[in-house]
């Protein structure tokens, strides 16, 4: 099999930049996440039910997540991304009749980077228009929105701010975020 190439591949060198802190911290960690296994599946209105709980069960989540919210399972991560899709992160989408819905690799067309450290909701909130505020988008939370006129989806998992892009966008906005997150101090890890 071949293996993918990152869109970001060669521009996300590693190391701290910036406004870094007296003892050389930087408040923002930059990841891109490698390896991305996403499957969008739809259902139809009359099989939402069959469908959500299939979702849970591949995942391994004991419940299936509600609209914009993310449930993370023993498998997977579950993300309910409208009232009729799902994305399933991390597994292969089940088979699913066509009388029921619809699966779609997303894999291959999608990067992901991850936002962490004490100002990466402050720097998302520069480039998205979105209440980042732990009261109004706590973990487990889920949003498709904007970034430049790019349609993105941000889940805010465990680990940070998750940015799943299309990857024809994706090194313009990697630049963008890096350069905004300088003020902050920025760290690229891998």
């Amino acid at each position: 099999m071949v293996e993918r190439l990152s869109a970001l591949a060669g521009h996300d060198h590693t190391g701290k930049s910036g406004c870094l802190d007296e003892q050389g911290n930087a408040a923002v960690c930059l990841q891109n996440i490698q390896g991305l296994v996403l499957y969008q599946v739809a259902a139809w209105p009359d099989s939402c039910r069959m469908v959500s709980e299939l979702i849970a069960e591949t995942a391994g989540c004991p419940q299936e997540p509600e609209p914009h919210q993310a449930a993370t399972g023993s498998h997977a991560v579950a993300m309910r991304i409208e009232p009729l899709k799902w994305w399933l992160y991390g597994v292969t989408a089940p088979i699913i009749d066509v009388e029921q819905g619809v699966t779609l690799d997303l894999s291959h067309s999608r990067t992901h980077i991850r936002v962490s450290g004490s100002a990466a909701a402050t720097l998302l909130n520069r480039h998205l228009p979105l209440d980042l505020r732990e009261a109004a988008f706590p973990v487990g939370s889920v949003a498709s929105s904007v970034m430049h006129h790019v349609g993105v989806t941000l889940w805010h998992s465990d680990k940070g701010y998750e940015l799943l892009m299309p990857r024809g966008f994706a090194l313009s906005l990697w630049q963008g975020l890096l350069a905004s997150a300088e003020q902050f101090g920025v760290e690229v890890v891998a």
